[in-house]
């Protein structure tokens, strides 16, 4: 849906809201304030019938007053259903657009913002935002008896009115004075709750770990799920006792104005009576009015940390790529990496490296074993190569045109990737089609999963496998995209000895036999004689490319391959090397095995 997400972003939420939904807004408001302004005239009405003499006039009051209840009924109802209403709407939109806004972003600021803030933001923020619109009839319905009290209150006497007012004012000054104190300490509960969710998180996805060491297990628990918790509790208790205190100070004050008015200072009023009564009417019913407007205060509040919050985390969600028009695979005859640079973050020892000037190139139908140690850069260069990354330098080219931000997207069509922390959906999320189950439950067979999962419909049957079971999984999706390149991240580590054999033996040569472009990221050095290139690296830099034989290498520092025609050539393996047919059959598990 794009609407929403064309609109809101680089706009404050609130702006938008009430730009897009003004009509319905202003009528909810004009139903609230009428049911508002009628209860206030039934107050008026009762009054009048406890001053009245006659029967005649007590009758006329009565149909009166009936009228008036029935309209104050359908009125607020009207105004309540329409709003809730629209507040759904406007929970949905705005879910709608963070979930547009996150497929868009730019994949290393979706790493960067973090899991927590984007978890958030989609569950807690845009509820907070809905509760706000939900609550506004109330909120309108209660300004206007309090309102029109007050105009009331006037109309019996002046000087009480300007007493009332002085009184109802000196406690909205106390609550804005206690209001910025407390706002402070939401806005810490905000941020603890972040850091809260992130680590519940870890608590998920770290559970095999932290079960094996009940120490670790013990500390996290204590000194950080259980810490951010309580700290969320603190601030967020504090907050609240501080608009509580001040609701509850502001009550005192109407009562003890109530009482002076009752026992002080009517005694002097002509008409003593009926203003007495209508005094004592209009200032108990609009205590609770008051009272909810004060009540409702803190709400806005969080709405307003919350769109705030929310517009933060937009805002830190790059977007400088055009989504590609089509989802079609790319083909290409050469692919080159040229002086690519990237500066990351290494966790093992808290400093930034840079990774490059990489230059490596790549062709159809060659398979490239990329290598080295824990934390040289592996990854990295390979979210680099497959357009998840965006290079600080040096250019990607296909077929000797740079990859810009205009058509990154499109680039990034030419992969299939199954990293270290993949994810599987349940769904498959192709077309659909019969032929395309029987496709899959082939590979299924293949990999020996048949009797534990079908492919059924274009989705998996079950989920709950194994570590190694769902990498097959996951590899399988992988080639039925049918995309030119391939990359696998360290694939083999979870499989048993079986499985690692056919991966490497069977599967990796079938796709270059197929003219697939396969780069794996490996540590099984037994089957490096099976790759056509080993391009090594070490503390970010390619310290090596070459045959498994012999290597025939360069130093970073050095141009491994010179970017020209003659280099493309010298990249494209000897058999196979034409370019590939855009229009090729799709995989297809042979009957010995083979793709």
């Amino acid at each position: 849906m794009q609407g929403p997400a064309a609109a809101i972003r680089n706009r404050p939420v609130f702006r938008y809201l009430l730009g897009q939904f003004w009509p319905r807004l202003l009528a909810c408001a004009v139903l609230s304030v009428a049911g508002g302004l009628l209860s206030v005239r039934m107050l008026v009405l009762i009054n009048e019938v406890i001053s009245a003499s006659a029967a005649s006039e007590r009758t006329q009051l009565g149909l009166e007053f009936a009228l008036v209840a029935v309209l104050a009924m359908v009125f607020q109802s009207a105004g309540q259903i329409l709003l809730e209403r629209l507040g759904q709407r406007i929970h949905a939109d705005l879910r709608i657009y963070l979930a547009g806004q996150v497929n868009q972003a730019d994949y290393r600021s979706l790493e960067m913002t973090g899991w927590g803030r984007l978890q958030a933001s989609m569950s807690e923020h845009t509820q907070n935002i809905k509760y706000f619109f939900g609550l506004l009839p109330l909120l309108l319905t209660n300004l206007a008896i309090v309102l029109g009290g007050l105009v009331y209150m006037a109309v019996l006497s002046w000087w009480i009115f300007l007493l009332a007012v002085a009184v109802i004012g000196i406690g909205l000054l106390i609550y804005y004075r206690a209001d910025a104190r407390a706002a402070a300490h939401l806005d810490a509960a905000d941020q603890a709750q972040d850091r809260m969710l992130a680590f519940f998180h870890g608590l998920l996805s770290g559970a095999k770990e932290l079960r094996l060491h009940l120490g670790k297990r013990e500390r996290f628990l204590q000194s950080h799920m259980y810490d951010s918790i309580r700290q969320v509790q603190h601030e967020r208790s504090r907050g609240m006792t501080i608009y509580i205190i001040s609701s509850v100070w502001h009550q005192f004050l109407i009562y003890l104005f109530i009482g002076l008015v009752l026992f002080v200072l009517v005694g002097d009023v002509s008409g003593q009576v009926q203003v007495m009564t209508g005094f004592a009417l209009l200032l108990v019913y609009m205590v609770g009015p008051l009272e909810s407007v004060l009540g409702s205060l803190p709400t806005m509040k969080l709405a307003i940390i919350s769109a705030r919050h929310m517009e933060d985390t937009v805002a830190g969600l790059s977007q400088q790529e055009h989504v590609a028009r089509s989802h079609e695979a790319r083909h290409f005859r050469s692919l080159a990496l040229q002086g690519v640079e990237h500066q990351y973050y290494n966790e093992a020892n808290s400093r930034s490296f840079m990774l490059g000037p990489v230059n490596l190139a790549f062709a159809p139908g060659e398979l490239v074993y990329l290598v080295g140690g824990n934390g040289s850069g592996k990854t990295t260069l390979a979210k680099l190569l497959v357009g998840l990354y965006r290079p600080e330098a040096g250019q990607i080219l296909v077929d000797g045109v740079p990859v810009t931000d205009a058509d990154r997207d499109h680039y990034r069509q030419t992969f299939s990737a199954v990293f270290s922390d993949f994810h599987l959906f349940d769904s498959i999320l192709d077309g659909v089609s019969p032929a395309f189950d029987e496709r899959g439950n082939a590979w299924l067979a293949r990999l020996g999963l048949e009797h534990k999962v079908q492919i059924r419909n274009g989705a998996f049957t079950t989920r709950s496998l194994s570590q190694g079971q769902r990498k097959r999984l996951a590899l399988v999706v992988a080639c039925l995209e049918d995309r030119p390149f391939l990359v696998f991240d360290e694939w083999a580590a979870d499989q048993d000895p079986v499985f690692r054999e056919t991966f490497y033996g069977e599967l990796l040569p079938e796709l270059r036999a197929m003219g697939k472009t396969v780069l794996v990221i490996s540590h099984d050095d037994r089957y490096f004689h099976l790759a056509d290139r080993l391009v090594r690296m070490a503390h970010g830099q390619v310290v090596s490319i070459g045959s498994p034989g012999g290597t025939v290498a360069a130093a970073s520092g050095e141009a491994v391959h010179s970017f020209d025609r003659k280099a493309i050539q010298v990249a494209m393996p000897t058999s196979n090397s034409g370019s590939h047919d855009a229009d090729a059959g799709h995989l297809q598990p042979s009957a010995r095995g083979g793709v």
